[in-house]
């Protein structure tokens, strides 16, 4: 495997799994691990994130953990200080953290509507807040904010919805405004991926076939699948890609 990402250092927010398998976040912190990047795991779930840099540094590779909660700004705040005192530096930040909602609008609450903004949008906003500054006096960085192709083909979930369109503005806004210190940021745009946490929807054979009529290329993706095209926009492969709203979903935001 190439070594794209030596000698960087990432932040890789939501990179525990939750159940049995593999989650994006875990896939991509393994993959910036494998590719030579210092990686600081992070996720609310303490046991999660050392999990993931435990499979880390078995592989070889260099991880550290931390519990965060990055709704918090003082959590924000601890994980970039941990990364800058571990690994002396900051090169990437990945924002994989989300939830749904699973309501329409008019069954939405305003609590629920709230907290799925604060863990969707805020805590990215917060995470980026943190890491500009540092990024900015080290000459530059990449940030890759996980976003879904429910905010261009609205799902019935009103909150899930709304915070992703969210994601994608927000990104937008630093790629403008913060890449003249030569700070990247783009989208990764998800479609239907095969983790723990979506896997169950599909314990039903009909709903399972449904969505892979859904997609051109009548299957699922992997999180490795996902992890690859976030190695590619933390490289300096990509070092002219700025702003970029990279669909990852195998065309399904054409059919839906």
């Amino acid at each position: 495997m190439a070594r794209r990402l030596e000698g960087k250092a990432a932040i890789v927010a939501g990179a525990g799994t939750r159940g049995q398998g593999l989650g994006n976040g875990k896939a991509v912190a393994l993959r910036f691990g494998r590719e030579g990047a210092r990686v600081l795991c992070v996720d609310i779930d303490p046991q999660a994130a050392e999990a993931t840099a435990d499979q880390i540094k078995a592989e070889g590779g260099m991880a550290e953990a931390l519990a965060a909660d990055v709704t918090q700004a003082s959590d924000c705040k601890e994980v970039i200080s941990a990364c800058l005192s571990g690994f002396k530096k900051l090169d990437i930040v990945h924002n994989n953290v989300g939830i749904p909602g699973l309501a329409e609008i008019v069954d939405t609450s305003e609590d629920q509507w709230a907290k799925v903004f604060d863990v969707n949008v805020t805590g990215m906003f917060l995470l980026c807040k943190e890491a500009i500054p540092k990024m900015i006096d080290a000459g530059g960085g990449a940030i890759i904010n996980v976003s879904s192709i429910a905010s261009i083909r609205p799902l019935p979930d009103v909150a899930y919805v709304a915070s992703k369109g969210a994601v994608d503005s927000l990104t937008l806004y630093i790629a403008r405004r913060y890449g003249r210190y030569n700070i990247r940021a783009n989208v990764l745009m998800l479609g239907y991926i095969d983790t723990p946490l979506a896997r169950p929807a599909w314990d039903n054979e009909k709903v399972r076939q449904i969505n892979l009529r859904q997609v051109p290329m009548r299957r699922f993706a992997s999180p490795e699948e996902v992890a690859t095209v976030a190695a590619f926009l933390a490289s300096e492969e990509a070092s002219y890609v700025n702003g970029v709203i990279l669909r990852v979903d195998g065309g399904l935001s054409l059919n839906l």
